[in-house]
């Protein structure tokens, strides 16, 4: 596999996470932007969940007019610079391109919103301010891409904004939960200062809410609550030794990551088990930080795999292994995992089955699960009125995201049960909007 010595200090963790879309300058800037057709009813922009006026921006940064290409992606997305370098531009913005298909590279339309939305924050140019106070508090909880979408929102219409903020720092999974060769903390936690700065809503850290008492005083003291929770802690998939040392979730593994970078120990051999993209990253991390063996076990065909194309070919580069039709039954070893038992499958029927007498076990030091997150219902029930579908997420109104509950709005992972930030970043937008035309009776 790809050779990655074990980072030791900050700027060997720095070298192997390396960003995958560094920033451009202005002569690379310049150029790109000088590629795009300016497409009438541009299918780049329809494919972009928050609808940004990609063309428009483009067109504003090759004239110059670099700030104004900033104005017009915050407009459409508060998570503007973040997206621009952890959207899977490839499924989205860039997959839509009129280039794609023919023999030509697309526009890279994510790093040229990145470069944009960098050089405002960089020159601290002031591009929005909070609307004329009507009078009305809004509480958000969490302080994830949808709650902070939300409080934006919310402020330049006017609205004071509190948000409740579980851990120390904003932007949920964007900070916590994505790979570090995809954005940085530092660019991470600029862009929510900037924000911050800008419209001055107010974040209560460390502030978890977990008990009807402090539900009831949220619901006594503000006129509308929106709930940017996100979901829960990696699942349990009741396997035999799930409890051993050096069983780790997937989620739990990357926020280590993200907080103590080279302080984190990974051992030498590593099974990843699981399909979805944070199956990747878990695995593509765990060869950066030196391991000699990963290797990535999906209990269905390749084919059959959440990840995206990219996500996977990207593993594979930095050398993890591939281990297809197999699922794990137990996690072997006395007290501390040593490696994973597999059974074989094969689908029958129409139904995927265990082939019998198939086990087998691949040795390992640390174990990682990615298979899935559980929901935050047990929260859900502090609140009255509230419904969750079959799949433990919050029914909401997808017209203006209202819950069952009529002074309680919600989006991101908690309603759409886990998809991208600049999701979540529409969802909250959008909620601040029907709070907004709620509160005053539209």
């Amino acid at each position: 596999m790809a050779e990655y010595k074990k980072p030791t200090t900050e700027q060997e963790f720095e070298v192997n996470f390396a960003q995958k879309k560094p920033l451009m300058n202005p002569t690379q800037a310049y150029y790109e932007s000088s590629r795009c057709l300016f497409c009438y009813d541009a299918p780049c922009m329809n494919a972009c969940p928050t609808h940004i006026d990609i063309p428009l921006f483009i067109k504003q940064i090759h004239t110059g007019n670099t700030v104004g290409a900033a104005k017009t992606i915050f407009d459409a997305n508060w998570l503007g610079n973040a997206c621009g370098v952890v959207c899977p531009t490839g499924e989205l913005c860039e997959g839509a391109c009129v280039y794609d298909g023919q023999d030509v590279p697309v526009i890279q339309i994510g790093r040229l919103q990145n470069y944009a939305t960098s050089h405002a924050m960089k020159a601290d140019v002031t591009l929005f301010k909070a609307g004329a106070d009507n009078g009305k508090k809004v509480a958000i909880v969490g302080a994830g891409p949808a709650g902070i979408a939300c409080a934006c929102e919310l402020r330049v219409l006017g609205y004071e904004v509190d948000i409740f903020e579980a851990k120390d720092k904003p932007s949920g999974l964007t900070v916590y939960g994505i790979a570090p060769y995809k954005i940085t903390n530092q660019e991470v936690l600029d862009e929510m200062d900037y924000l911050e700065k800008q419209l001055n809503y107010k974040v209560h850290y460390n502030h978890p809410i977990t008990t009807a008492e402090q539900v009831a005083d949220i619901e006594a003291k503000y006129d509308a609550v929106f709930l940017g929770v996100g979901i829960g802690a990696t699942a349990r998939l009741g396997l035999a030794g799930e409890n051993k040392e050096g069983v780790i979730g997937a989620v739990e593994f990357i926020e280590d990551l993200r907080m103590k970078h080279h302080e984190v120990d990974v051992p030498p051999r590593v099974v990843v088990i699981g399909g979805g993209n944070t199956a990747m990253d878990a695995a593509s991390e765990s060869a950066k930080m030196g391991a000699k063996s990963v290797t990535l076990a999906y209990r269905r065909d390749r084919e059959s795999m959440g990840a995206y194309g990219f996500e996977y070919k990207f593993a594979i580069a930095t050398g993890v292994q591939s281990l297809f039709n197999a699922t794990p039954v137990e996690i072997v070893g006395n007290g501390r995992a040593t490696g994973v038992k597999f059974a074989k499958t094969e689908v029958r029927d129409g139904k995927l089955q265990n082939i019998p007498d198939s086990e087998f076990v691949v040795n390992c030091d640390l174990v990682i699960k990615a298979t899935g997150q559980g929901k935050q219902a047990t929260f859900f029930n502090l609140i009255k009125g509230l419904e969750l579908d079959d799949r433990k997420r919050l029914k909401v109104n997808l017209e203006n995201y209202q819950t069952t509950n009529p002074k309680y709005f919600a989006g991101g992972d908690a309603v759409n049960g886990g998809a991208e930030v600049v999701n979540a970043a529409y969802e909250g937008k959008m909620a601040a909007q029907g709070i907004d035309a709620w509160l005053n009776g539209k």
